[in-house]
């Protein structure tokens, strides 16, 4: 009975400071699982990486940059093509000039033409005919030439407009004279209109060009990158402006 007692008063003091052991390390285990952060999972959602203004704004001058440079480049291609065709204007007014100029000569010879009478022929079908054929193929040389248009032929040959075949062939050469200077001077004022056109034209497309040319010097230039100056000519510049701070004794009294 003693030796029962005797274990009982020795075995249950040493099992209970080995639970006491485990329970407090069990407890310090829980505590540590349950102030660890999660490494997994964070708590917070990391934010999306914030753009610098300065390298957006420097991004958005250069893209602006190409964008007007591409521009100047196509409104200058613009403003030479413009200018050939004004120059190509210029020369068809030219010779639009000169073949009128021709033509009111060659009209001016037959100015005193209409008080002399006609010649006197044999009004017979034979003689009309010849009066015909010479009409219709003094009008077919001078569309040839350039001097009588479709149109106009057209009207020789339907004998309408003032084209009288019975005329003789000195009075229908008058007629023709006239027509002829006629349609230069139609054709000169139409070569005056689409010179002046062409000129309107071409000194547009000159002013956009340099305007554009102007924004995209002034694009490339806000769009350069600049350039900080290096710790040893920061330092150099910051000693050239401040100067060196003298030390004055303070006056007594």
């Amino acid at each position: 009975m003693d030796i029962v007692l005797y274990q009982f008063l020795v075995e249950v003091p040493l099992a209970a400071a080995i639970w006491s052991v485990l329970l407090v390390v069990a407890l310090g285990v829980l505590t540590a699982l349950v102030a660890r952060p999660q490494r997994d999972r964070p708590a917070v959602d990391p934010a999306a990486p914030a753009v610098d203004p300065v390298i957006e704004e420097a991004t958005d001058l250069r893209r602006y940059a190409e964008e007007v440079g591409v521009a100047a480049v196509g409104a200058a291609r613009t403003a030479r093509r413009r200018r050939e065709a004004w120059l190509a204007a210029q020369n068809a007014l030219d010779r639009a000039w000169q073949a009128y100029d021709e033509a009111e000569a060659a009209a001016r010879r037959f100015s005193g033409a209409g008080a002399l009478p006609a010649p006197r022929t044999p009004r017979t079908p034979a003689e009309y005919a010849a009066r015909e054929r010479w009409l219709h193929h003094a009008a077919t040389a001078a569309h040839l030439r350039g001097e009588l248009s479709i149109r106009q032929l057209c009207d020789v040959f339907a004998h309408r407009g003032g084209w009288n075949p019975r005329l003789h062939p000195a009075q229908q050469e008058v007629v023709l004279a006239r027509a002829v200077r006629d349609g230069r001077q139609a054709g000169h004022r139409a070569a005056v209109a689409r010179e002046r056109a062409a000129w309107r034209d071409a000194e547009l497309a000159a002013e956009a060009a340099r305007t554009l040319a102007v924004e995209a010097y002034a694009a490339a230039e806000r769009a350069r990158p600049v350039r900080s100056p290096t710790p040893r000519a920061a330092t150099a510049a910051a000693r050239r402006i401040v100067p060196a701070a003298r030390w004055r004794p303070a006056r007594a009294g």
